[in-house]
């Protein structure tokens, strides 16, 4: 017989939280057409698909943070590099929505993974230089996951502007 304990507390908080601000996201996108989820519909280059694609990557290059260190963070340096991470925020013609969304459910599926065994949430690491950074700036593995909360959440936001500019569905309200 296996014994199976439920989490609670952080883990279960941060878990929760995560699985609620991905939902918006994923609902933001239903029942949408590739074309559409390639449309911009603001005044933004930012489309449905692209932010769904990015928030993937986001969250992926972040959960590899946690476990190998500042390279999985390090900022593109030449012009394929630069490309690579643009072409992070958009949806390519070879790209489908279904498939964006199968990889974004693998990455968090992952991550949840990473926050349930994780030894120690206080796991550290230094951040690679970049403008964006403070010199000398560390990253623990819970702001890191405290992070992509933010980061799903804010995006969901966006989604939900576009999605509304698109055909005046809101995920809530």
């Amino acid at each position: 017989m296996t014994t199976s304990t439920a989490l609670t507390g952080e883990r279960a908080d941060l878990l929760e939280t995560l699985a609620a601000h991905r939902s918006f996201l994923r609902y933001t996108v239903q029942g949408l057409t590739d074309e559409q989820a390639r449309q911009r519909t603001t005044a933004s280059e930012l489309t449905l698909g692209g932010l769904v694609k990015h928030v993937a990557h986001t969250e992926a290059q972040w959960a590899r943070f946690v476990l190998e260190g500042p390279d999985a963070m390090a900022p593109p340096t030449d012009d394929a590099g630069y490309e690579a991470w643009a072409n992070a925020f958009r949806l390519l013609p070879e790209e489908t929505l279904e498939g964006v969304l199968a990889g974004y459910e693998e990455v968090a599926r992952r991550t949840d993974e990473l926050v349930r065994t994780l030894p120690d949430l206080d796991l550290s690491h230094p951040l690679p230089e970049a403008p964006w950074f403070a010199p000398g700036a560390r990253r623990s593995a819970r702001r890191v996951f405290l992070h992509i909360v933010a980061e799903t959440a804010q995006h969901a936001g966006h989604a939900d502007i576009l999605r509304e500019s698109l055909d005046g569905q809101k995920t809530m309200g």
